[in-house]
């Protein structure tokens, strides 16, 4: 979850930045309202792309959720804004599915695998050990914290 959502809010932060100078040009905003709008929210995006995912943090999704609203309704003063959100909300959208599916998916496999008994890496740390480099338990070839 932390990576896709961070990732689409870190992205949607860039694409606010490179908004601010066509918000000036074609929309004839004052240069002072668009860097400090542009800039503000540019800056909600990095920390909420910070949180998300964190223990303890589920309401960043709700407030990157209202934050994606908040980007299309800029569209009201930088009309490009409303596409440029919409697809930014598709994408955070996507990234909150796809997160869950993976982490459901990981959730299912650990609990299969502990009641089997046998990990998907059970007997294969034996090569390891022969080349003389220490391992983690479950994890071959790694070496030992």
């Amino acid at each position: 979850m932390r990576r896709l959502c961070g990732t689409v809010l870190g992205l949607e932060a860039v694409v606010v930045l490179l908004a601010i100078v066509p918000a000036i040009r074609l929309e004839h905003l004052s240069g002072g309202t668009a860097a400090t709008v542009g800039g503000a929210v540019a800056v909600v995006a990095i920390v909420l792309s910070g949180l998300v995912g964190r223990p303890g943090m589920g309401w960043v999704l709700y407030a990157g959720t209202v934050f994606q609203l908040l980007v299309i309704a800029s569209g009201a003063w930088v009309p490009m804004m409303y596409v440029l959100g919409v697809i930014f909300a598709l994408l955070w959208f996507t990234g909150i599915w796809l997160a869950r599916k993976v982490e459901r998916e990981q959730r299912s496999r650990a609990g299969s695998s502990a009641g089997s008994g046998a990990g998907p890496s059970a007997g294969s740390g034996a090569g390891s050990r022969a080349e003389g480099r220490p391992t983690v338990e479950g994890r071959p070839g790694t070496p030992r914290a």
